[in-house]
C-alpha cells in the first residue's frame, strides 16, 4: 500500500511536469502568433496610410519612425529585411555595427522560400534564455512581397514555472498526508491479519511429539484464517491418535525386546546350573569317601550361578527405575571420594580443586555414576594394558555447576561406537548387558544434568558429568 502510494506520488509529479511543459509550448506559439498578426495588421495598416511608393527600398522611409510605435504597442523588437535578407530597418534604437546582424541567419532565407504557407520560426537558446524567432512576408496591397518581418520573441516560463512549483507543492502536501494515513492504515491492517497468524505460528511452533497439544481456538477471524485454524486442529488430533498408537506400540515392542534380553540374560547361567544338577545325579554315590568334597563343589558351583542371575535381576531392576528425587544437599567431593574406596586398584588417582562443593542429589545415585564411569575406565585399560595404567577422577566447579571427569589411558571408543555409547544393551565387554552407562545417563538426566565424553582411539576416554551446584 505504501509502495503504490509512493509510485502513484512520483507518477502524478512526472505527468504534472510533462502537461505543464506542453501547456508552456502551445502558450509561446499562440501567443507568438497573436503578436504576428496583430503587427501584421499594424504593419498592413501603415502600408495603407503612407504615401511612399510600394517598394522594397522604400521600406526604412515608410516605417521611419512608426516601427518605433509600434514596437511600444506590442513590446516585441521588430527587424524589416528585404527579399535577399539583408536589413532594411530594426526597432532597436541603434544598428548593430557587427556585419552578421545585418542579415538574416544561414539557412532562413531557403526555409522561409520552401515553406509552404511561407512562414518559418527558429527556436534557439542564447544566454540561457529561450528565444522563438518568427520569419514571414510583408506584401503590399496586391499581396506582392515587399519585406521579411522577423519577430525575435523571449519565451518567458517564470509565471509557468511557478504555477508549476506551486502545484508540486500541493501535491507533495496531499500525498504526505495520504502516505501517513497508508502508514497508519497499512500497520494496524497488518496488526489485525497478522495477530491470528501469529497465534497459529506460535502453537506451530510449540507443537511436540511428546506431549499433548493445544487446539487454537480464534473468533472473529477470516474465512482463511479460519481454514488454517480447522487443518491444524485436525492434524493435532491425528497427531494425537498416531502419537498413542506409536506410543503403545513402542512399549510393546520394548517390553518384547526386554523379555527377550531377559530371557537371554537369564539362559546363560541356567545352562551350567543345569548340566551341575544332572553331573550330580549320575555320579552321586552316598558311599563315596569325597561325598562331602563333592558336594560343597556342586553347591558352590550353584550358588555361583544364582549370584549370576541375581545380579542379572539387579542390573535390570536399576535399569528400569527412575531414581527418586530426593533433596539431599550433600558434598559432592566428600560422596566421589566415598565412592572410590570400593576399588582396591593402585593407579586411580582423586582430585578436587575445592573442599566443599554443594549439590542435591541422592547419595546412592551419585555413586552409582562414580562407580559405574571408574568401572568401564578399568575395563578399558585392561584391553589396552598400558605400562603406566591411569584413571583420574576429577571434582571441580564450573560457573554454576559441580562437574565430575574420570579419564583413562584405555583402549578408547572407536568412532563407529560413539553414537552407541549410551544406548541400552550396547557393550564391548565379553560379559555384561550393556545397562550401566545407559543407566547413568537416566540419572545425570533426571537430577537436569549433562554428561559427555571425549575419546581417542588406543589414547583414552574422559567422562565428563555435571549437576546444577548451590552457591
Amino acid at each position: 500500500m505504501i509502495v503504490l502510494i509512493l509510485l502513484a506520488s512520483v507518477l502524478i509529479a512526472v505527468v504534472t511536469i510533462f502537461q505543464y511543459r506542453e501547456e508552456a509550448e502551445d502558450y509561446h506559439r499562440e501567443r507568438l502568433e497573436r503578436k504576428e498578426a496583430n503587427i501584421r495588421k499594424h504593419l498592413d495598416y501603415v502600408l495603407e496610410e503612407t504615401t511612399f511608393a510600394l517598394e522594397t527600398d522604400q521600406i526604412p522611409l515608410i516605417y521611419k519612425d512608426k516601427i518605433y510605435d509600434i514596437k511600444k504597442i506590442h513590446g516585441l523588437e521588430i527587424f524589416l529585411y528585404d527579399l535577399d535578407g539583408n536589413l532594411l530597418k530594426s526597432s532597436q534604437a541603434r544598428i548593430l555595427k557587427d556585419p552578421s546582424h545585418q542579415k538574416m541567419p544561414f539557412g532562413v532565407l531557403d526555409k522561409l522560400r520552401a515553406s509552404p504557407d511561407k512562414q518559418y520560426v527558429v527556436e534557439f537558446e542564447e544566454n540561457g534564455q529561450q528565444y522563438q524567432s518568427s520569419y514571414t512576408y510583408l506584401t503590399d496591397l496586391s499581396f506582392k512581397p515587399l519585406a521579411i518581418i522577423n519577430l525575435p520573441y523571449i519565451e518567458d516560463d517564470g509565471f509557468i514555472n511557478k504555477e508549476l512549483k506551486e502545484s508540486l507543492f500541493r501535491l507533495g502536501i496531499a500525498y504526505f498526508f495520504m502516505l501517513l494515513i497508508a502508514i497508519a492504515l497499512a500497520y494496524f491492517l497488518s496488526k489485525y491479519i497478522t495477530r491470528s497468524l501469529n497465534t497459529v505460528s506460535q502453537k506451530i511452533i510449540e507443537t511436540r511429539l511428546d506431549k499433548r497439544n493445544k487446539r487454537i481456538m480464534i473468533e472473529g477471524s477470516t474465512e482463511e484464517i479460519a481454514n488454517l485454524v480447522n487443518a491444524y486442529n485436525g492434524m493435532i488430533d491425528e497427531l494425537e491418535n498416531s502419537a498413542a498408537k506409536l506410543a503403545s506400540s513402542e512399549r510393546e515392542a520394548a517390553w518384547r525386546e526386554m523379555a527377550k534380553q531377559v530371557a537371554h540374560e537369564i539362559k546363560n547361567p541356567l545352562t551350567p546350573m543345569r548340566l551341575t544338577v544332572q553331573s550330580f545325579q549320575r555320579k552321586f554315590d552316598p558311599k563315596d569317601p569325597n561325598i562331602v568334597e563333592r558336594i560343597e563343589e556342586y553347591s558352590n558351583t550353584l550358588i555361583q550361578q544364582i549370584d549370576i542371575m541375581s545380579n542379572i535381576a539387579s542390573a535390570f531392576s536399576s535399569y528400569a527405575e527412575m531414581p527418586a528425587q530426593k533433596d539431599e544437599t550433600l558434598n559432592v567431593v566428600k560422596i566421589t571420594k566415598l565412592a572410590l574406596d570400593i576399588f582396591n586398584e593402585s593407579y586411580i588417582y582423586f582430585f578436587a580443586e575445592e573442599e566443599e562443593i554443594i549439590s542435591k542429589l541422592d547419595r546412592t545415585q551419585l555413586i552409582r555414576i562414580v562407580t559405574n564411569l571408574v568401572k568401564n575406565s578399568i575395563h578399558a585399560i585392561s584391553q589396552k594394558a598400558p605400562e603406566t595404567p591411569m584413571v583420574e577422577v576429577n571434582v571441580f566447579k564450573k560457573g554454576t555447576s559441580a562437574c565430575i571427569t574420570v579419564k583413562d589411558n584405555g583402549i578408547g571408543i572407536s568412532e563407529e561406537n560413539k553414537d552407541k555409547v549410551f544406548e541400552p544393551k550396547f557393550t564391548t565387554k565379553s560379559s555384561g548387558m550393556g545397562l550401566g552407562l545407559a543407566m547413568v545417563k537416566n540419572i545425570v538426566e533426571t537430577y537436569k544434568g549433562e554428561i559427555s565424553f571425549v575419546s581417542a582411539e588406543n589414547e583414552g576416554t574422559t567422562f565428563t558429568v555435571c549437576f546444577p551446584a548451590i552457591q
